[in-house]
């Protein structure tokens, strides 16, 4: 059977997914993409259900498949250009844990494709989890998982309030990126850390600046004030974790 209408209960429910109130009350979120897709079936993420278009001629998850009509998949997706398959995934629990390793804490960074490279950066880079303040942009958002590019599937992911994640944090050494640190080129970092990336506009807030015991800097030309919060973080990710790479 083809879905043909926008109004099935099961179509507008999945299509409300594309919406953070949705996705916290049926704990779910929208992977678009077969490449997508296959990535999130080697993880340890449960896919729910598949949608493919009509029109869809390529693979599909062994999972249970919906089909519906070209438009009715349009109506579902959140890309411009649909790849015509699309998945529901259960989102995993996300309560915060101490972290056993190098990890990250994006605090306030509010920009969905931000958060989504960040933990795709993270992935590449070897930090295992990643601390979200409850004022970040969703990473479960179709934009976050977009430009996560299955980085997502890969990393721990925690959301908390400051103070919550900051005592889950513990003793760990704290480094803050800002413009008044130290540069990161010539810091010797600890052998275990918490890399904290603020807001794009706002920077580092008050509780977590003043937890911090290192603040370090990417020295730029006098003509250039600022970098992508993303491309910041990837920046100071790769050099604070350059012995890793060595060999």
């Amino acid at each position: 059977m083809i879905l043909t209408s926008k109004n099935n209960p099961l179509i507008k429910e999945t299509a409300a997914l594309k919406d953070k109130k949705a996705r916290k009350e049926q704990n779910l979120f929208l992977v678009e993409g077969w490449k997508m897709a296959l990535e999130c079936q080697k993880s340890n993420f449960e896919i729910e259900r598949v949608f493919v278009a009509e029109s869809y001629q390529g693979e599909k998850p062994d999972c249970v498949v919906t089909v519906v009509s070209d438009d009715v998949f349009r109506f579902l997706s959140d890309e411009k250009t649909p790849q015509g398959i699309l998945c529901r995934v259960k989102i995993p629990d996300c309560t915060p844990q101490k972290p056993t390793g190098k990890c990250l804490l994006l605090d306030g960074v509010a920009d969905p494709g931000n958060v989504g490279t960040i933990i795709r950066t993270a992935n590449a880079a070897g930090y295992r989890a990643v601390y979200l303040t409850k004022d970040c942009a969703d990473p479960f958002s179709p934009k976050s998982v977009r430009a996560s590019m299955s980085g997502v599937f890969f990393t721990e992911i925690y959301r908390g309030e400051r103070e919550e994640i900051l005592s889950i944090l513990g003793e760990i050494p704290l480094l803050v990126a800002d413009m008044a640190g130290e540069n990161v080129f010539s810091f010797a970092p600890p052998k275990e850390f918490v890399l904290a990336i603020g807001n794009e506009a706002n920077g580092i807030s008050e509780l977590v600046s003043r937890r911090a015991t290192h603040t370090v800097k990417i020295p730029m030309q006098e003509t250039q004030e600022s970098l992508n919060a993303a491309i910041s973080a990837g920046i100071i990710m790769y050099v604070l974790q350059k012995d890793s790479f060595r060999n």
